[in-house]
């Protein structure tokens, strides 16, 4: 059942049809990041779990430096290398929060290199920012789901938040794998990626909403196919805003982190970068993937899927079908669709035509009015 019977010009992709490949792939990532956050957890920095960080200026290797902390220590401490521009250093982070304990541990790392830098972070200082962030997440999730559920329906509201979750758990997992350091910056990035995501999420929606209310009237269309046809609308704009997010991610990881050092930079742009490319993927794949599941399970189209589908067996066609051109042009906003017929009509006007005398129906081009001369004298 051919429904696009003329070519509008754009490349039309079936989404749905990616859409069980996509599950599989999600629910492998989610997978392996809830499997590494059970195993290893996640390396939180002084500001979460308290104790002490030093940074020493040496020579020694890391190996060196473990060695020289004392026995009672060395179990709850970690030794990392760190370059910036200011050079090589040492830093060693401990569970470490009596004054007496840390006396021992810098006396000991006096021994192979200057103490640069010190911080101690008590543990209820520690316990009182992670309670804050936990927070922090929980109202996020409680007040956008306020909003989609009375700005659009509680339907794509729970489609959003499965993705938003989706991309937080990859964007944590990938922290947990790779031992990324989590700090109060990463937390704040954490926190722009799910703003991020939903605002990617609510564009998709927001078109297929309109879609639903013009070409929907129809009933002739699925709610999986006007899903379709939004995505393929809201495709280009959705990778234009993504890759123009990611780009001053990259120079703010690569220059900002690598070159120049500052590591506070490369705990944020790390946690960017994942979630921005997480983000957009899941708008498309899994928020639109669950509202449609939802959706088609409502009395109204599931008529319309039995109907359709009958049609498909008898025509012998399978996939996503496309909406036809004609109603397709139908769902787009009508200054829109005026302003569009305005610029494709090209060409002269048409000369104004009359009925001919004597013959009915017969139409010819009305001849130009004589000029009057004067009579001379």
């Amino acid at each position: 059942m051919k429904l696009t019977p003329e070519n509008d010009g754009l490349r039309h992709f079936d989404f749905p049809a990616l859409w069980r490949k996509a599950l599989v792939v999600s629910g492998a990532l989610v997978a392996v990041s809830v499997l590494a956050l059970a195993i290893g957890g996640l390396n939180l920095g002084i500001d979460f779990e308290g104790g002490t960080s030093f940074e020493v200026a040496t020579d020694a290797s890391t190996d060196e430096v473990t060695a020289a902390i004392p026995a009672e220590f060395a179990s709850e401490s970690r030794v990392q290398e760190v370059e910036d521009e200011t050079g090589r250093y040492v830093r060693v982070r401990s569970g470490v929060e009596d004054a007496g304990e840390v006396d021992v541990l810098r006396g000991a790392l006096n021994e192979i290199g200057e103490i640069t830098a010190f911080e101690s972070v008590g543990p209820t200082w520690g316990s009182a920012i992670t309670n804050q962030a936990a927070r922090a997440l929980v109202f996020f999730f409680i007040a956008i789901a306020l909003y989609i559920s009375v700005r659009l329906e509680w339907k794509m509201a729970l489609g959003a938040l499965a993705a938003v979750a989706h991309d937080i758990i990859i964007s944590v997992g990938t922290y947990a794998i790779f031992r990324f350091e989590v700090t109060p910056a990463t937390v704040i990035a954490f926190l722009t990626i799910m703003g991020y995501s939903l605002y990617d999420t609510i564009v998709v929606y927001d078109k297929v909403r309109d879609i639903t209310a013009r070409v929907g009237a129809t009933g002739r269309y699925t709610y999986t196919e006007m899903m379709n046809l939004s995505l393929n609308q809201v495709l280009a704009r959705s990778i234009n805003t993504t890759v123009s997010s990611i780009l001053p991610v990259l120079s703010m990881l690569i220059v900002g982190s690598l070159i120049l050092g500052a590591t506070t930079l490369q705990e944020f742009s790390i946690a960017l970068l994942v979630g921005l490319i997480v983000g957009g993927y899941s708008s498309i794949f899994v928020a639109s993937a669950v509202v449609t599941w939802l959706k088609e399970r409502e009395p109204e189209y599931e008529q319309i899927a039995a109907k359709v589908a009958k049609k498909d067996d008898s025509d012998g066609e399978g996939g996503t079908r496309r909406v036809a051109a004609a109603d397709a042009a139908a769902a787009e906003p009508a200054r829109k669709r005026r302003q569009t017929e305005s610029a494709t009509s090209t060409g002269p006007a048409k000369p104004r035509k009359t009925a001919k005398p004597g013959g009915a129906g017969t139409a010819t081009t009305v001849p130009p009015r004589p000029r009057k001369t004067k009579k001379k004298k």
